[in-house]
């Protein structure tokens, strides 16, 4: 096969899709301009907010296949929901100085915490899911997960103040639902037992009440599982099933120390 047949196949091929990858970067660059408009100290707001405007009527219409003047319409509805989400993530982050010792500063927090950064685009990408822009706020969270390794579905329900700690291999599932003033650490997965693609609809993960602390690896499953409040669930466990209020959840494996004898 010559080189301008495969062409040809490939070109063939290619004709039954209308995918425009150039949307992902615009999404990201997008995600990066809302980022520092809401949060730089010395961005110019009403400069951005001009930008960020054209920018997402640019995406939005790419991306929902929405008419103009539906675009106008979301954008304006998503431009009156970013001062309350502010508000929400001002809280997150006090909430991650007080409970994190590592933490120095509020600024560090802003900075330094991928946690954060996963939780603000989150926050964002949850309010365009909810006007029913899910591609785009599907690329706003595949951004996220992209930089910090935290995968937070953004039809989650995530109450505020929240906590991620170290942040890498958190997932987090479309239909879980989180209470105010629960942390998380690393690698935990909130997720969906096996179901079908019929159960679109339905809750498929897990509900965490007020006030839990979960800890590194630990795995929760299925829309009916329920995380009591104020309980704290150890490394490396996994729950399928409901845990009531005030539980202390342990992993059984024995981990056995021998001292070694000197020759």
């Amino acid at each position: 096969m010559t080189k301008d047949q495969i062409i040809q196949n490939i070109a063939a091929l290619k004709s039954h899709s209308s995918i425009n990858y150039g949307i992902k970067t615009k999404v990201q660059a997008f995600t990066e301009k809302l980022f520092y408009a809401l949060f730089d100290a010395n961005d110019s707001l009403t400069e951005s907010v001009e930008e960020l405007e054209k920018s997402f009527k640019e995406i939005s219409k790419i991306a929902s296949k929405k008419s103009q003047e539906l675009c106008d319409g979301v954008w304006s509805q998503f431009l009156e929901k970013l001062p309350s989400v502010l508000e929400k993530l001002k809280s997150d982050a006090e909430y991650i100085l007080e409970n994190d010792p590592a933490s120095n500063s509020i600024e560090e927090v802003y900075l330094g915490y991928p946690g954060f950064y996963a939780i603000a685009i989150y926050r964002l990408s949850h309010e365009l899911y909810l006007l029913d822009m899910l591609l785009f706020s599907r690329l706003m969270s595949e951004y996220a997960h992209q930089i910090t390794g935290t995968d937070i579905h953004a039809g989650a329900t995530i109450a505020s103040p929240f906590f991620i700690d170290h942040a890498t291999g958190i997932v987090i599932g479309e239909t879980t639902v989180i209470e105010k003033n629960v942390k998380l650490y690393q690698g935990v997965t909130l997720g969906a037992l096996s179901v079908s693609k019929e159960m679109k609809n339905s809750k498929r993960h897990p509900t965490v009440e007020k006030n839990v602390c979960i800890y590194a690896n630990a795995t929760i499953l299925g829309g009916e599982t329920i995380i009591g409040k104020d309980s704290v669930i150890g490394g490396n466990t996994w729950i399928t099933k409901s845990i009531p209020e005030k539980s202390l959840v342990t992993n059984t494996t024995i981990t056995e120390v021998k001292i070694k004898e000197l020759k």
